[in-house]
């Protein structure tokens, strides 16, 4: 009688690890191979976790990636792909409901947290806005408009139609940068004008503009950038 593959004993000792341990001491690679072993669990699956890693650069990029680039990958399925899309969409209804009942101003990293998995991968521009009451409690977070790859453009009277219709104070703005660099671009300070003035016909308090990307983050509030006249 053949034995077993030795692939098993090692997905076990990963599984044992993880038990004990957490990913704490893992490679990336050995995080991915352990959750590609439910889609995959008849077949070793730590050269298809390396391949992945290498195709799109680092492991946050692989959940980055959209369901179809996935299947590009010799050996990822729709089954596959469908684990790893899901697992970065778990993430941000985690971190969305980390954020409710909390007063967001004591917690900015929440906010950011959410924000850069939320929209860092998107492969086009996208505007999200987090709706506030006057506890700065979160009432909703809803993407309102979606662009190109370079441009994302929400009109001043969409965002105060959606601000009342959900009983908002104050909102936080979030969009993305395909490109990977964060860092605000005219037009996002043309616009960002544009929303603090409409804002302000029905004291609507924007409380940051955070652009996104997989560079890093740049927030208007951190660089003094809210008050209109400076940006």
């Amino acid at each position: 009688m053949e034995g077993k593959p030795d692939y098993l004993g090692h997905r076990q000792r990963l599984r044992e690890r993880f038990r004990k341990d957490g990913v704490a001491g893992m490679h990336d690679y050995e995080v991915l191979e352990l959750l590609l072993t439910y889609a995959l669990p008849r077949k070793d699956v730590k050269p298809l976790a390396k391949e992945l890693i290498r195709v799109f650069g680092s492991f946050a990029a692989v959940f980055d990636a959209s369901l179809e680039e996935l299947e590009k990958i010799k050996n990822v399925g729709p089954i596959s792909a469908t684990l790893l899309g899901l697992i970065k969409e778990i993430c941000s209804m985690y971190l969305a409901e980390k954020m409710k009942n909390k007063d967001i101003l004591s917690s900015p990293q929440a906010v950011l947290n959410f924000a850069r998995v939320k929209l860092a991968g998107l492969p086009r521009e996208a505007f999200l806005v987090i709706f506030l009451n006057n506890k700065n409690r979160v009432i909703l977070c809803k993407i309102i408009q979606e662009g190109t790859i370079d441009q994302a453009i929400i009109y001043p009277r969409r965002l105060i139609e959606e601000a009342l219709a959900c009983h908002a104070t104050g909102v936080i703005l979030v969009h993305n940068h395909p490109s990977g660099e964060p860092e605000p671009s005219p037009e996002d300070k043309q616009l960002t004008r544009s929303l603090l003035e409409a804002a302000r016909t029905i004291d609507l308090r924007i409380l940051d503009h955070i652009i996104v990307g997989r560079e890093g983050y740049c927030s208007f509030l951190e660089k003094g950038l809210l008050t209109g006249k400076d940006i």
